[in-house]
């Protein structure tokens, strides 16, 4: 259950050769209206990748690394070199963050977040670019059908994963939004179902109104009733 990267990535990339100059990197981020360009080496493998922040720098530090104060922090250094850059090669940020075609679209979801860009090259184990994945691409999970995620919970979820007849439960979807009515025979199944269900794509929340026939839960026992079994000493932990 889930969609691969693979499945929602753009293939048509446009890219850039490590010598590409700044001006033709903005002619190509304006003109194909992208917000970075993979730049790759004579064999098309990935060097890094420039994007419109890197090329925004040379406004924010006209003065380039001469301009800068004495004391002044690694990431700081960075840009001002990055701002009297000229070529792909120089503006590129390097190595790139990547990730692999077969991951799913929620673990690329969570390093777009955890590094804070917004698209980043699919790159195939043997080294080729493959294509590239965007904030944008990930939404299209949300696009699915509401019987399609009605479907993949009955099927997927209840029956497969779970062995629970999916008669047994009401499925309702609606604009991504499940509702679940119904009777589990555990209590310790609500949560698992209700954990699967958030998990596949397209799903926006769950509203869990099931109940259960047996409360299998531990029972937790107030501190103050406790008793040493050897003394017959009440006893607080």
């Amino acid at each position: 259950m889930g969609r691969r990267v693979r499945e929602v990535m753009t293939s048509d990339v446009v890219t850039v050769d490590e010598h590409a100059s700044f001006k033709e990197i903005a002619a190509l981020i304006i003109g194909r209206r992208v917000s970075a360009l993979p730049v790759l080496d004579a064999d098309g493998r990935l060097l890094g990748i420039v994007s419109e922040a890197d090329l925004t720098l040379k406004e924010e530090f006209p003065e380039g690394p001469a301009g800068g104060r004495l004391f002044q922090g690694r990431r700081q250094r960075e840009d001002r070199a990055k701002a009297a850059g000229d070529t792909a090669a120089e503006l590129m940020t390097s190595p790139a963050v990547t990730v692999g075609p077969d991951a799913t679209v929620a673990e690329a979801a969570r390093l777009l977040h955890r590094h804070d860009i917004k698209r980043m090259p699919v790159v195939d184990p043997a080294g080729p670019l493959l294509g590239i994945v965007s904030r944008v691409d990930l939404l299209k999970v949300f696009l699915r059908p509401d019987a399609e995620i009605s479907q993949e919970i009955r099927q997927e979820v209840l029956l497969r994963a779970m062995w629970i007849d999916p008669d047994t439960v009401v499925v309702e979807v609606r604009d991504g939004m499940v509702t679940l009515t119904g009777q589990l025979e555990r209590r310790s199944l609500i949560p698992i179902v209700i954990s699967l269900v958030r998990g596949l794509d397209g799903v926006v929340d769950v509203v869990d109104r099931l109940t259960f026939e047996l409360d299998d839960t531990p029972i937790m026992v107030p501190s103050d009733l406790l008793f040493d079994q050897a003394s017959g000493v009440r006893r607080h932990i």
